[in-house]
């Protein structure tokens, strides 16, 4: 369920965002978007179910490094979002307690997730270290103040709590349906259309 802060605003940090079925939008139909952040300025997401034609070790080329690790470099780039698709976004496990070592790290709640945007993650997994289970996107997915909410309201998205095995651990076209069997119910009782009691 989602926090209640102040003011009863939702914090859907560390949440899935799962489509709807009848989503209307192209970019995120059949999306399930892990939210790394979500307060009063608005929503910031990665969507992990949509690979692009693109492995990690020809990014890796595109900025110079090499990388090593055959396991990840044979790994597809997702679309995270339709926001600066020219940049990259890496999803990481939080590398031990304290501060990250990188640059520029959205560490994500008490998840054990954090979100680098900095070449230096990269220039370390490059060198043999770094964080070992990853996500990398180019681009995000981005939400205004109060247009989530209004979404919601509006029944484009299910939200429920992330789960990382869903993340770093499940077949790609099976991490929608993992994602939908984390609310509990039979998502086929789900209507495409919104409810009115």
């Amino acid at each position: 369920m989602p926090c209640m802060g102040s003011g009863s605003r939702i914090d859907l940090t560390n949440q899935f965002l799962i489509a709807m079925p009848g989503m209307a939008d192209d970019t995120f139909r059949g999306a399930v978007v892990y939210l790394c952040e979500h307060n009063d300025n608005g929503a910031l997401g990665l969507v992990i179910n949509k690979p692009i034609d693109i492995k990690v070790r020809n990014l890796f080329e595109k900025v110079e490094l090499t990388l090593d690790r055959d396991e990840l470099g044979e790994q597809p780039v997702y679309f995270g979002g339709p926001v600066q698709t020219e940049r990259g976004f890496v999803l990481h496990e939080k590398l031990g307690d304290g501060p990250s070592p990188y640059n520029s790290t959205l560490s994500i709640g008490d998840s054990g997730l954090e979100m680098t945007t900095s070449k230096d993650v990269l220039e370390a997994m490059a060198e043999g270290g770094g964080p070992r289970r990853v996500l990398i996107t180019l681009g995000y997915s981005g939400w205004r103040a109060g247009q989530l909410e209004d979404e919601l309201g509006r029944n484009g998205w299910l939200t429920v709590g992330a789960d990382p095995a869903v993340i770093f651990d499940t077949p790609i076209e099976q991490r929608y349906q993992r994602a939908l069997g984390l609310l509990g119910f039979d998502p086929r009782m789900l209507s495409q259309d919104a409810g009115h009691a």
